[in-house]
């Protein structure tokens, strides 16, 4: 079968294209992307694709990255299709971000290029010239570095890169070797990078020393094998994002998760579904290693009902009882404090905690008993001092209803299970220094209505915290 062929197959076999796509090739000006551009070029008619072409300089090789630039323009206009063009300081970029990997960092700024121009001219996919082979040595590279089912499958043959933007690789499933024997069929001209013979980077180590050394011990068709090993795992990879992502739903409360869900699943998917959910808040996982993820769990699942543990890039991780959540850190927060009078029969809203208490002066014979700790009702002619609503203060005690002596307000706090975050925030009615209630979670002895009661005050409170 001809390259023609083969990428055709793979392009009805993947869905890689529509008719009547408009794709941005990206072309560096080397044999792969020079084939895929000479490939899609020939099939425009028959796909009624409109082509444009995309080449970003990095700015590192000085003359022969401009003649490769310069190289693209011609091809272009020879094909007449426009083409867009960028130069940039790569070394620069390093330098601003505070170190990083090279390479890395020239795949970001090569992406954003992409999309920049995808966005510019309404273009939905942006076609790059992986092959084979490339997968081979990506599969290896994570492989060696350490990483997991997704990190192994390598690249797919279509990626959503931004919301409307696809890119796709209709070279994947073919050998550099046939690369290179239909350009020379072709005769068609290719520019050469000096900088791929580098071998103190790790791609080009893994293509030009350790596939050699494997293919000669094990078998000259490995890149094939594992371009098809990784093909299975991200197959499998799939089905278990699909079967995380439904346990994710499950385990939702608000913008946190049900710990106690999420400890029943085996580890694998507690890792599974966490990666996931730190993505969505975070928006990507860079930083996060095996060993970040071994502390998350061992926060989660273990030790203390409540605890903090700090994650790479100003995030921390929050455990409150039953509810995990990601939060951004910020700096200098300053502990929230307040006190608000409270007039009989007025409605007070406390917007550092999200409560709304609302209060009413009625008859004794009005009067009926709460249904809940968020209702309260207290003897109005008990009430002789100033009535207050303030936040949480150490040492805070009060005489709860029914019982003979004082209790630490903290103790009710840790009994009631009350997640550090609210605790400091949440309302507290007093009169004078004496606690008469605390919505939701316990009332004080003093203030009772009874028999000899005349008025009453009537308390609700409504809150958004369950």
């Amino acid at each position: 079968m001809t390259l023609e062929g083969k990428v055709r197959e793979a392009l009805k076999k993947f869905e890689i294209l529509q008719q009547g796509d408009r794709v941005l090739v990206a072309v560096s000006g080397g044999p792969d992307s020079m084939a895929l551009l000479h490939i899609l070029y020939a099939l425009r008619t028959e796909l009624d694709l409109e082509l444009e072409i995309a080449h970003l300089q990095h700015g590192i090789r000085g003359e022969e990255a401009r003649e490769d630039l310069r190289f693209v323009v011609r091809t272009a206009e020879k094909l007449g299709l426009p083409v867009h063009l960028k130069e940039t300081n790569l070394q620069q970029t390093k330098s601003d971000a505070g170190g990083g990997n090279l390479e890395a960092l020239a795949r970001e700024e090569r992406y954003r290029f992409f999309a920049t121009v995808a966005r510019e001219r309404n273009i939905a996919k942006v076609a790059t010239a992986h092959t084979q082979d490339d997968q081979a040595e990506t599969m290896l590279m994570w492989f060696l570095r350490g990483a997991g089912r997704k990190g192994l499958g390598g690249m797919s043959p279509t990626t959503h890169l931004e919301r409307g933007l696809t890119v796709i690789r209709p070279l994947l499933d073919v050998s550099k070797s046939e690369v290179l024997e239909f350009l020379q069929e072709r005769q068609i001209a290719y520019r050469f990078d000096q900088t791929n013979q580098d071998t103190q980077l790790l791609r080009n180590w893994i293509r030009l020393a350790l596939l050699p050394q494997l293919k000669e011990r094990i078998d000259s068709r490995l890149s094939v094998r594992l371009a098809q090993q990784s093909q299975i795992l991200r197959d499998e990879d799939a089905v278990l994002e699909d079967l995380a992502g439904l346990e994710l739903d499950q385990m939702r409360r608000g913008n946190g998760l049900n710990r106690d869900l999420l400890v029943k699943q085996n580890k694998a998917m507690q890792r599974r579904i966490l990666r996931r959910w730190i993505d969505e808040c975070r928006g990507h996982l860079r930083g996060i290693d095996f060993m970040h993820m071994e502390d998350i769990l061992n926060l989660i699942s273990v030790g203390a009902p409540q605890g903090r543990l700090s994650v790479p890039g100003g995030w921390q991780l929050i455990k409150e009882y039953e509810i995990v959540r990601l939060t951004k850190l910020r700096g200098n927060v300053k502990r929230i404090s307040y006190r608000y009078d409270f007039a009989i029969g007025a409605k007070l809203d406390v917007k550092e905690a999200g409560v709304t208490i609302h209060s009413e002066r009625i008859s004794a014979s009005n009067f009926r008993r709460p249904d809940n700790l968020f209702q309260a009702g207290f003897d109005v002619a008990a009430l002789r001092d100033k009535l207050t609503v303030r936040n949480f203060r150490d040492g805070d005690r009060f005489h709860p209803l029914g019982l003979a002596g004082n209790k630490k307000v903290k103790e009710l706090f840790i009994e009631k299970r009350m997640p550090l975050s609210v605790r400091s925030i949440w309302p507290i009615l007093s009169m004078g220094e004496e606690i008469l209630w605390i919505p939701g979670y316990a009332r004080s002895e003093l203030g009772k209505v009874g028999k000899q009661t005349k008025e009453a005050l009537y308390l609700t409170a409504v809150t958004r915290f369950p």
